[in-house]
């Protein structure tokens, strides 16, 4: 039966959030999480772009379609904060990072931490990459069962420890790291919230004081000796003020940047894989572009080039956003599409379902890089239809990053490597989490004769 979350305020004009909430606390967090994009045409099939229901134990309304997204990630009447929401999901364990701050706080963080992305020091993380990206290809042995999202997740961990750390660590501290990370954030869809030995959330407050103790052990050397990593950079950036981060926010920050590094870009890397794999039309054509450079590692000023690279990336980022869904707390009375939302509501902005919308989309469900050429950018049609790295003042800082590093990382495998699945395969998409396949993503990886 549906009912509405709260009547709008006389003579407001406003409509009242209609929905169905289902069995307290759980709603459809089941369904949902077992099929976000089916759940969500059905939702918007019954009741529009504006909805609400239980999910995870909050009453929630999900905001479907880009001119929602963009009233909620615009925030032009600062309704909707960031960090009261993320921290419902993912607060205990990546605490104080820079997606979980607000308002004025999280501008005078953000211009801070804007130094470390510069174009310069962009420059000098490709540089710092290049070794760890030719050793660890060069350690992927070819043949049948090569589990692609196991191997990309260890590379971007490997490499994200080298680019923004700049420590060096032994096989056993790097695994014990990875390990506190895959924890942590597992942790945030955890279904039992509170700290349950061997469960979800207990594990992940026993990855953060692990991952916490590592980075405070290395701390006063990053501030003494510097260096071109992220660590040391966010210890020496300042503004022109001179306002600079403390050591707690060094490695609040810290924490929060290399799962965002890793995590989200394993998972964007893990797509081109399987669609590539699916179309090896499009392996080829972008394996003739990366060899037609002329070189086996690419220059910054070289990554433009990559044009065939960029429009597989974006198409894969269309298919399967890594932040399947942007959630936001409700701090006053506010509207969204003329539906009245009360303060303390979460909402939820669906990325994922987003990008799949046939209301937008021409045929959604089907990979095609050339929806992104210059000819068509479908994306266009509205400034949030193909939002993955979120909007507003909350915008991804290391977009420019992540591109880099997909494209670098990718030019070198194409070069190396030709990889396949049998033609009926269909991945097993795990979307309880960030996205990920259950079997690990495993192909037939046969090395190239050198060009």
């Amino acid at each position: 039966m549906t009912s509405v979350l709260a009547p709008p305020p006389q003579g407001s004009g406003l409509k009242p959030v209609p929905g169905v909430p289902g069995v307290p606390y759980i709603g459809s967090t089941l369904a949902v999480m077992r099929d976000p994009i089916g759940m969500a045409r059905k939702r918007y099939d019954q009741y529009g772009p504006v909805a609400w229901g239980w999910l995870l134990g909050q009453r929630t309304v999900t905001v479907q379609g880009p001119e929602a997204a963009q009233a909620v990630l615009v925030n032009r009447d600062k309704a909707f904060a960031n960090g009261p929401a993320w921290s419902t999901f993912i607060g205990p364990f990546f605490t104080r990072g820079i997606m979980l701050l607000d308002f004025e706080e999280h501008l005078h963080h953000r211009r801070i931490m804007q130094e470390a992305f510069t174009r310069p020091r962009l420059q000098a993380y490709m540089e710092a990459m290049a070794p760890g990206i030719v050793a660890g290809l060069e350690s992927w042995e070819p043949g049948p069962g090569f589990k692609v999202y196991d191997q990309i997740k260890k590379l971007t961990l490997d490499l994200a420890v080298d680019v923004f750390m700049g420590i060096e660590l032994d096989d056993a501290e790097r695994a014990r790291v990875n390990g506190a990370f895959i924890d942590a954030v597992r942790a945030g869809t955890a279904y039992v919230r509170f700290p349950v030995p061997g469960l979800r959330w207990h594990k992940g407050l026993q990855a953060r004081k692990v991952l916490e103790e590592f980075f405070y052990r290395h701390l006063p050397a990053k501030r003494r000796d510097g260096g071109d990593d992220l660590f040391a950079a966010l210890c020496q950036a300042q503004t022109d003020d001179g306002e600079r981060f403390t050591d707690e926010d060094v490695v609040n920050h810290m924490i929060f940047a290399l799962m965002a590094a890793h995590d989200t870009t394993t998972i964007t890397l893990t797509t081109m894989f399987y669609y590539l794999a699916k179309y090896p039309e499009w392996q080829e054509r972008l394996r003739e572009e990366s060899l037609n450079l002329g070189r086996p590692r690419p220059g910054y000023d070289d990554l433009d080039h990559f044009t065939g690279i960029d429009m597989v990336m974006k198409e894969s980022l269309r298919m399967v956003a890594p932040v399947p869904a942007l959630p936001r707390r409700v701090v006053k009375d506010t509207s969204v599409l003329g539906f009245h939302i009360p303060a303390g509501s979460l909402v939820v902005v669906p990325m994922l379902s987003n990008h799949h919308m046939p209301q937008w989309w021409p045929d959604p469900d089907t990979f095609d890089p050339e929806r992104f050429s210059p000819e068509r950018r479908e994306d266009k049609i509205h400034k949030y239809a193909w939002a993955p790295f979120g909007g507003g003042a909350h915008k991804c800082i290391g977009l420019y990053f992540a591109g880099m590093q997909v494209k670098t990382i990718l030019h070198q495998v194409l070069q190396r490597y030709r990889w396949s699945v049998p033609a009926r395969y269909e991945w097993p998409l795990d979307t309880t989490s960030l996205p990920s396949p259950k079997d690990g993503l495993p192909v037939r990886l046969d090395r190239l004769e050198q060009q």
